[in-house]
């Protein structure tokens, strides 16, 4: 099974929850993790299609032919139902591919186990009653697989006969036979899969073998350096702005190989709205300008994201153009590499396009959106729901938005809208695994930052929302946007974007680095068997540089379907002119009478 995670999620899920989904299964069923935030994993996470995280897929065992594997389906994604689903899909195996460490899961018929009583087997043998619906059996089946001396067993609680014979009142329940052949129920303290596994792992001789498993790399070992930068509270960074452009243009987005459709029309309303509104440096303004351009004007249905990879990264050398390739977190910096960072810049993009299109209502001018005092919420909107990682961030935004959006008249109103949400954001993520303990999530501005911002009234702190507004538009407009730790942008026609972008993609060849938790034997070589690897190297081509100059194959595809269009014109109108020519000289030889 693999689990992918966005930025900071797959490190929790790969340390935290492996664990708990069943270390002692990994002979019969393995848990992978894959950070797709990671830029060597964003080409694998494209292949296999994954767009949204936390996402679970499950490969079969002893699978040749490249698929994308089964998601995880499942009313929630707590633990025990994550486990029960893990049962469910080893279950659904043919017995050509079963895998050959995993004992049968099928319930045992009862009468087999009364033939075992009184007979000496040299082991512990364990039968766990329990109903039909329950996974407790299973559970302590394949809890046990890395132990011997002991054989676990289940049976379904149909057959009344037995169960009175042997004792059983309850299920579930666990009966045991001994080596040396007595037998009888055993007592715990509660009927709970974990309280039999730990009962049966405690007998006498029952320990665990020696299993060549993979190790699992030691994360304590090899922590991540964090260079810690020195900064203003009350500034706004260009570095934060422009690391999650970054991260959105050339990282999020890289999980859709091609763009059509509602995913087209969101990409291009939200690169309107930057371009038009983003106050930082003039060369990020103009590869936005640009990018805005030729996505309005391009003449197609669907475009390969590679297209638009290949412009965010300056592959035509056009000067003056340039958009850091590397992310450098300033206020949006957390106390470890996993906290804060993108979602944060994110949130100081947004908050930011919102103060500017307050006050600068004629730059949208032109576009459709000049009338619309909704258009960077709903362009938030849009972009949360189709291209944000996190599936469950973007549900929770758009239930707000939907709750009341429909109230926001004026540009004013959006920016206080988005400033209420975000607090709202911060009051339900409070105390959970995605705060930073340095940075905890309060009501924010706090009264340091915005005294004017806060009042009592009845002893109750409360907001002066007229103070609030006027600091917002302070604390996010251009006057307070400082370059300090910005990427140095040099001579921005040298195409160094796309020197230093490269990274980003992994060479197109097969055996694809994956970042998997585990051994090599489980990485996931995305081309060499893919089926749909030819479409992939397609999309991919069509977007790669033609003889060095600058033009994509797509460009040149273009320009061939007009060189054929105006040729086969011109020679229409030839021939029409041709005939016409030769009608008008019969008419000169004979004339009508």
């Amino acid at each position: 099974m693999l689990l992918s995670g966005g930025r900071g999620q797959s490190r929790r899920l790969s340390w935290a929850w492996v664990p708990m989904l069943g270390a002692d299964w990994a002979a019969a069923i393995r848990v992978a993790v894959l950070d797709c935030a990671e830029e060597e994993n964003q080409e694998v996470c494209r292949t296999y299609d994954i767009h949204f995280y936390p996402t679970f897929r499950y490969f079969k065992a002893f699978t040749k032919e490249f698929t994308t594997g089964e998601n995880f389906r499942g009313p929630d994604r707590e633990l025990r139902t994550v486990r029960h689903t893990m049962i469910d899909f080893l279950q659904n195996h043919t017995d050509g591919s079963w895998p050959p460490a995993c004992p049968a899961l099928d319930p045992t018929p009862p009468r087999d186990i009364l033939a075992l009583l009184g007979s000496r087997r040299g082991h512990y043998v364990a039968v766990l009653f329990e109903s039909n619906s329950s996974y407790v059996g299973r559970e302590v089946i394949l809890d046990l697989i890395p132990y011997e001396n002991i054989v676990v067993s289940r049976v379904l609680n149909g057959d009344r006969a037995v169960l009175e014979k042997l004792g059983v009142a309850a299920v579930p329940s666990c009966y045991l036979i001994h080596p040396n052949g007595s037998h009888g129920l055993i007592h715990v303290a509660k009927p709970l899969r974990s309280f039999f596994s730990s009962y049966l792992k405690s007998l006498p001789h029952v320990r665990k073998k020696s299993l060549s498993l993979p190790e699992k790399p030691n994360k304590e070992e090899s922590p991540e350096v964090v260079v810690w930068r020195e900064f203003d509270r009350a500034k706004l960074y260009t570095a934060d702005l422009e690391s999650g452009l970054h991260y959105l243009l050339r990282g999020e987005l890289a999980a859709h190989r091609s763009l059509a459709g509602a995913e087209l029309k969101t990409l291009r309303d939200f690169v309107t709205i930057v371009a038009k509104l983003f106050p930082g440096r003039p060369p990020v303004r103009k590869l936005l300008v640009t990018l805005q351009e030729w996505l309005a004007t391009l003449p197609l249905d669907r475009i390969p994201y590679n297209a638009v990879l290949d412009l965010v990264n300056n592959k035509m050398r056009i000067s003056g153009i340039f958009l850091p390739s590397r992310v450098r977190w300033v206020g949006c910096q957390g106390s470890r590499p996993e906290l804060r960072g993108y979602p944060c810049s994110l949130w100081k993009l947004f908050h930011t396009l919102t103060v500017q299109a307050s006050t600068q209502p004629d730059a949208l001018a032109g576009t459709g959106f000049e009338e619309d005092p909704q258009a960077v919420l709903q362009s938030m909107r849009s972009y949360m729901r189709t291209f944000f990682g996190c599936r469950e961030c973007g549900q929770h935004f758009e239930e707000m938005a939907a709750e009341s959006l429909d109230t926001v008249k004026t540009a004013d109103q959006a920016v206080l809208w988005l400033w209420r949400r975000h607090n709202a954001v911060n009051s339900r993520l409070a105390g959970q695994l995605s705060e930073d303990p340095k940075f905890p999530k309060v009501p924010w501005p706090t009264p340091d930052l915005c005294p004017a911002c806060h009042e009592e009234i009845k002893g109750l702190d409360s907001w002066q929302e007229g103070q609030v507004l006027a600091f917002l538009k302070q604390h996010y407009g251009s006057s307070n946007l400082i370059d300090t730790y910005s990427v140095d942008l040099g001579d921005t026609g040298d195409g160094r974007g796309e020197q230093d972008a490269s990274s980003l993609r992994l060479p197109q060849e097969p055996g694809l680095r994956t970042g998997l938790s585990g051994s090599p034997h489980y990485r996931l070589d995305a081309r060499a068997q893919s089926p749909r690897g030819p479409r992939v190297r397609e999309e991919a081509e069509a977007a790669a540089p033609f003889l060095g100059i600058g033009f994509s194959s797509l460009d040149m595809s273009l320009c061939v379907v007009l060189y054929v269009a105006s040729s086969l014109f011109l020679m229409l109108m030839y021939f029409f002119f041709r005939v016409r020519s030769k009608r008008w000289k019969v008419r000169l030889y004979h004339p009508a009478v």
